[in-house]
Formats: structure tokens, sequence, C-alpha cells
């Protein structure tokens, strides 16, 4: 299996992010992650570790807001630059906004932190000196991926740090930036017919905020409801589209304490409805924090479920778009990823 990996990731490490209450703790969407991963993977003997290609910005500019990724591209400088930044120690330090926009009447200004509050949604997509440059070769990981399942018409993996999944058409938040799936995905459309599966535990509102008005590719999430989990306003299960896009989006918002016999029932009926949409090819959104024990979600998904999970999902016979996003328990995560993926190869 191909499998694109860049190591510009680390260069992307926040000291800190902030939690519900004000807490700060150490950054979970750490280097450690792709640690565990590759380590798992070097024990294979199927994993072929690529460098990805670089695709320029178009493939980024058809899913994002160009004001957006100005902003990711000139924020961290402009922080450093200005007044209120700690320049004399950056490597302690992170930018984040202290006010958010209430989108519906609000407008960037031409102010640093008045356009951070504007596309930032929460105090997990923290910026430092190499988040853009990091995001930028993710999505180059994704898009490589989504050729080499085109050119090879075989399933690859993506081994993308930063993940992608809750950025949505102007906006960062969960650790992500870019949409490096939704970038997959809207590159893949021009090829064939085109659907996104989101496996991780937590909504995947980026993704759904991109495709919401779109009938041409098919998106589905399977996560913790919203109701009482991150990033609590979408992802909820009578969001199924707008406009041409209506019917086009299926949210399956599932309860606390989601078993493995309980997801599969889940990603049974999601797979019934890509086989009807009848793609050429799909983008997998990998989460692995429905692990059971994982410090961010409250599933209790174990490894014989992911075995069951990709078996399942690979019996669809479509070259896949594997994407990385989510999973936080690092010392299973490698070996959790290598289940899933070993159905694929």
């Amino acid at each position: 299996m191909n499998i694109f990996y860049s190591e510009a990731h680390r260069n992307h490490y926040p000291p800190f992010e902030v939690f519900d209450g004000g807490q700060r703790v150490p950054y979970f969407e750490n280097p450690d992650r792709m640690d565990k991963i590759l380590f798992a993977l070097n024990k294979t003997d199927w994993a072929n570790l690529m460098e990805p290609t670089d695709f320029g910005l178009d493939p980024i500019l058809a899913v994002h807001d160009k004001d957006y990724i100005n902003f990711l591209a000139s924020c961290w400088t402009e922080w450093l630059a200005s007044d209120s930044s700690i320049a004399t120690s950056p490597e302690t330090h992170a930018f984040l906004p202290a006010t958010f926009a209430l989108r519906r009447k609000a407008r960037p200004t031409s102010s640093l932190h008045g356009r951070g509050g504007y596309y930032m949604m929460d105090l997990s997509a923290c910026i430092v000196a190499g988040t853009y440059q990091a995001a930028l070769t993710s999505a180059n990981c994704a898009l490589s991926c989504a050729s080499s399942a085109v050119s090879n018409q075989q399933s690859a993996f993506a081994l993308c740090r930063p993940p992608g999944h809750h950025a949505g058409k102007d906006y960062a938040g969960g650790y992500c930036f870019i949409n490096n799936a939704s970038v997959a995905a809207n590159w893949l459309s021009s090829k064939g017919k085109t659907a996104l599966l989101d496996i991780d535990y937590h909504a995947g509102n980026g993704t759904q905020d991109i495709f919401y008005e779109r009938n041409d590719v098919l998106t589905i999430s399977i996560h913790g409801d919203p109701d009482f989990e991150y990033p609590h306003y979408a992802g909820f299960a009578d969001e199924t589209g707008a406009g041409d896009g209506l019917g086009f989006h299926k949210n399956f918002a599932l309860p606390k304490g989601t078993d493995d016999k309980n997801y599969l029932i889940a990603l049974d009926e999601a797979l019934e409805m890509i086989k009807k949409f009848s793609p050429n090819y799909l983008v997998l959104s990998t989460g692995m924090d429905t692990f059971d024990g994982d410090p961010l979600g409250k599933f209790h998904v174990t490894r014989n479920g992911f075995a069951q999970i990709g078996k399942k999902i690979a019996s669809l016979n479509l070259p896949t778009a594997i994407i990385m996003e989510g999973g936080y328990a690092n010392n299973e995560l490698g070996e959790n990823v290598v289940t899933l993926l070993e159905n694929f190869e």
C-alpha cells in the first residue's frame, strides 16, 4: 500500500491548548501520534512510504476561502510583528484569539485578532511558526493519496498531520486548518463519482460545511452526538444537506458508550447508502478516537472492532483514499491504524 507522509508536520507543535473551563494543557495532537503510527507501519511488509507531491494551491482554494488561506499563511509573522505578541520567546507561545465572531452578523476586520476570531472556531487550532507549511504538506499528502488511488485503482493511505475534518470553508478548529479529506474528495470528484465517509469520533463539521449544498459528493459522518460532544454545533441527525445537496449528507449521531456492536450497526447503514450512491471512489476520514480508552472520546470500540470496520469498508471494493484524522490514545494508535489498514492492503 502506498502511504504518503512528510516530516514537515514536526514543525507544527503548539506548546499548549486550552480546554473547556480555561485549563491550559499540553497539545494532544502532537508529533508522537505520527511516530507511533510509523513504528507500527514499519513492522509490516506492505507499507510503502512515499513523499507527497506538491499540487499547488488550486485544489485547496477549490474548497477553501482565499482570504482564510491567506490568513493562515501570514498569521504567525503578523503576530510576531504586532505590539501584542510575546516576540521574545515565541517557542513558548501560540497565536490564539481572545474573541470569536458571531457569524451571522460578523465580518473579518483589518486587525489580526479580529481576523483570528473570525477564522478560528476554538482554542485548539493553535498557530505557530510551522503551522501553515505543515497544513499545506498535509493537504498534499491527501491529494497524493487520492492521485495514487486513481492511477493504481487501489487504496492508499495519507498519514496527515495536522488533521483536517473540522476545518470549514473559512475557519480552523479542532486541531484542523485545511480540510485534507475534502480537498481530496473534491479533486477526486472530477475523476469520478465520489463518496466521503468520516469514522472519526467527532463530527466532521468542516466537511459538512464544505459539501452541504452539493449533490456530486455523498458525505456521511458517524460520530458522538453533538448534544454532548465537540463540536457541539454541527453533526446532528436532522442535518441532511440543503438546496441541491438535500439528501446527500448523513449524520449518525451516536450516544455515549457506543460499543463495537452498535457502531457496526450504524456503519452497515452507512455502507448501504454508499452502495446506493454507487461511487467510483471513496474518501475515508479515519479517526481512531472511537477507541475504548481514548482520552478525547466516549466510545468503546475495540481493536477487534477496528478490524471489522476495516473489513466492511474494504468490502465495497472501491479505490479508497484513506486520510488520517484523530486518535489520541497514542500507545495503541499505531496498532489500531494498522489493524484497520491491513484490510485494504
